[in-house]
């Protein structure tokens, strides 16, 4: 059996973090990984989940098995952060699932499960990992043209015109803010356009919510979503606690699936515990206790917060401050959009030859089509990033 595999195409993210590691000069700087660094370059252990981990150690007495969909509390905890008070608990089926990943792998198999034949169409660009998972389940996956290469902006008619090709039962997937891979946002005047195409075309929408709290704020970057819990029959949210709570090894995700007719809500969770079943059984608890413990608990939560804010806003600096210097640098506003992306991403849209050269001759580590992450900076690499890259276009 063995001698038949083939060589699987190397995730280049992946690469591009071996060669970094690889690269003897002190002065690299690593823009690729997509996972949040402070100014020293360290993932912190949020000052709430060491909090709740404490607590936790001296008060937890088991570590069995919780149920295949996970602690009902933990769903309840991430509803409220997600959809606010906008859902009755009688619309939702919820399953815990390892990372938000997970999630996103679960919610393309319910849609497998269906069999109605629904072909899911993805933003161009989108996150690698989205098409490669529909690949691997042989779904039906189509683009709809998303991110304008010359603006770095969401172009909104292209988006639109692509979204009334869509059929009616198909699967749009959409990211919830913080666009990965480019840091284009629609704006919230957009999402009514958007809700108004999605339901003339009689789509089922599934939002991917990775980076709740890193954009605008943790109920601003919830805002789409929850209009179009708002507004659309039936839709699939996968959430992930990966990057606002920074447990990134807990895995902890979770998939909603909301109608608004009741009757469906025992036989969609059913299904979606047997999913849960046939994957890995029982779900990963201990980042979704955690999560469960900080929101429930209003003194954890409220330095969860504020740890937070201080996470987006410090984000949100390096963006202008690395706007300014790339102003200053190129004597332009080519890079002015930089301040306007939200989230650990932006997409400079510079050529691959230039990415390369920022690489070899620099040390600048940055994915192939550009794509830097934000928190790889401090201040004191933003010049340089903005020096070098007016060096090489």
């Amino acid at each position: 059996m063995l001698t038949n595999l083939t060589a699987q195409p190397e995730d280049k993210i992946l690469a591009l973090m071996a060669q970094y590691r690889a690269d003897p000069r002190d002065t690299k700087i690593d823009l690729g990984v997509g996972v949040y660094k402070n100014a020293e370059g360290l993932t912190p252990v949020m000052r709430s989940v060491k909090a709740a981990e404490q607590k936790l150690w001296e008060e937890q007495d088991s570590k069995s098995y919780v149920g295949l969909a996970g602690d009902p509390a933990f769903a309840a905890a991430m509803r409220g952060l997600i959809f606010g008070e906008g859902l009755a608990e009688d619309q939702v089926s919820a399953v815990a699932t390892p990372g938000g990943t997970g999630a996103i792998r679960q919610g393309f198999e319910l849609i497998k499960l269906a069999g109605t034949g629904a072909t899911v169409w993805l933003s161009d660009p989108t996150w690698p990992n989205h098409p490669s998972i529909l690949d691997h389940l042989d779904l039906p996956k189509a683009t709809y043209r998303y991110f304008d290469a010359q603006s770095c902006s969401v172009d909104l008619p292209a988006m639109l015109e692509d979204l009334a090709k869509v059929k009616e039962g198909d699967v749009v997937l959409l990211h919830g803010c913080c666009h990965n891979p480019t840091g284009a946002n629609l704006k919230p005047a957009d999402f009514d356009v958007v809700i108004d195409a999605l339901n003339a075309a009689g789509a089922i929408p599934f939002v991917d919510i990775a980076y709740q709290g890193f954009g605008d704020g943790l109920d601003a970057d919830a805002a789409f979503t929850r209009a179009i819990a708002a507004r659309c029959p039936q839709f699939l949210v996968a959430a992930s606690c990966s990057k606002n709570f920074g447990i990134y090894r807990e895995r902890t995700g979770v998939l909603f699936a909301v109608s608004d007719d009741e009757s469906l809500r025992t036989v969609t969770q059913g299904n979606m515990a047997f999913l849960n079943r046939q994957n890995f059984s029982f779900p990963p608890d201990h980042g979704a206790r955690l999560v469960t413990m900080i929101l429930n608990d209003a003194t954890m939560r409220a330095d969860w917060e504020a740890e937070l804010e201080d996470i987006r806003t410090g984000m949100l600096g390096l963006r202008m401050q690395l706007s300014d210097a790339l102003r200053a640098e190129t004597k332009s506003d080519r890079f002015s959009f930089v301040g306007d992306h939200r989230g650990m991403f932006s997409r400079l849209g510079i050529a691959p030859d230039a990415v390369a050269t920022l690489r070899d001759d620099h040390g600048i580590y940055m994915v192939g089509d550009s794509r830097i992450n934000i928190a790889g900076l401090n201040a004191q690499t933003v010049p340089v990033l903005a020096k070098a890259i007016a060096q090489v276009i």
